[in-house]
C-alpha cells in the first residue's frame, strides 16, 4: 500500500501520507499542540461556540428567539444521534486504523484500537456546525470551518484516512439536516413554553428583552398593562 501511495494509485492513502508527512517535518511542540487541538481542543471550541451563539440569541430576543434556541438544542442532539448511527456503520465496515496497515506514519495519539471509518470527531463537529448554521448562519459558518479543521487534524495525527473524515462530514450533515424538520417541530413548542415561563424564560430570552422589544420598544402586553395603570390613576 505504501508503494501505491507513492505512485499515486490510491489517492486516499496518498493524501494520508502527504498530510501526515507534515507532522514529520514540524517541530515537536507543534505536534503536541496539534495532538491536543485535534483530540480535545476543537471539540471544546465547538461547545463554547454553541454557548456563545445561545448567549447572543437570547440577548437579541426577537420573534425567532424560541426557534433559534430550539435549533441550538438540536445541534448537540444531532451530534449524539450521528455518533450512535456511526456505531453499526463502524461494525459493518470494520476498517482498521491507517497505522495498522501502513508503515512510516507519524502517529501522534496512541491507544486507538477501534475501527477507523467513520471518524467520530469529524461526525460530531460537523453535526454541531450544521446545527449551528440552522440557528445562526454567522456562527454556523464558523462552526463548519472548525469542523473542517478537525478533519485535517485527524489525518495529520495519523489516526484516520481522508475518506474517514469525509464520511464523518457526510454523516453529521445528513443527520443534522434530514432530521432537523422533525426535531424543530418538537423542540420549538417546548422552547416557546420555556420562554413564557416566569422562572425559566431567561433561558430563551434575556430578562430585559422579555420586557422590551428587540429595538427597545415595549412589547404589546407590557404596553397594555401600562395603559391600564394610567387609566386607573386618571380615574
Amino acid at each position: 500500500m505504501a508503494v501505491l501511495a507513492e505512485s499515486g494509485s490510491n489517492p486516499d492513502v496518498g493524501l494520508l501520507y502527504d498530510i501526515n508527512g507534515l507532522a514529520k517535518d514540524a517541530p515537536h511542540w507543534f505536534d503536541r499542540v496539534m495532538e491536543f487541538v485535534g483530540e480535545y481542543g476543537l471539540l471544546l471550541a465547538m461547545v463554547l461556540l454553541v454557548l456563545w451563539c445561545w448567549w447572543t440569541v437570547r440577548r437579541r430576543g426577537g420573534e425567532d428567539a424560541a426557534s433559534s434556541v430550539a435549533a441550538l438544542v438540536w445541534a448537540p442532539l444531532a451530534a449524539g444521534i450521528a455518533v450512535l448511527v456511526n456505531i453499526p456503520i463502524r461494525g459493518f465496515v470494520q476498517r482498521p486504523r491507517p497505522f495498522v496497515e501502513h508503515q512510516g506514519l507519524d502517529v501522534l495519539v496512541s491507544g486507538k484500537t477501534d475501527f477507523s471509518f467513520v471518524s467520530d470527531h469529524a461526525t460530531i463537529t460537523m453535526a454541531l456546525g450544521v446545527g449551528l448554521f440552522v440557528a445562526n448562519r454567522r456562527f454556523g459558518i464558523a462552526g463548519i470551518c472548525l469542523a473542517l479543521l478537525e478533519g485535517f487534524c485527524r489525518v495529520y495525527m495519523g489516526v484516520h484516512y481522508p475518506t474517514d473524515v469525509v464520511g464523518g462530514f457526510a454523516l453529521g450533515t445528513a443527520v443534522a439536516l434530514l432530521l432537523s424538520p422533525a426535531a424543530m417541530a418538537l423542540l420549538t413548542p417546548l422552547t416557546r413554553a420555556v420562554e413564557r415561563s416566569p422562572r425559566a424564560g431567561w433561558l430563551v430570552r434575556h430578562r430585559s428583552v422579555a420586557q422590551d422589544g428587540p429595538d427597545g420598544a415595549l412589547l404589546p402586553s407590557t404596553r397594555a398593562s401600562l395603559e391600564n395603570e394610567e387609566r386607573d390613576l386618571a380615574a
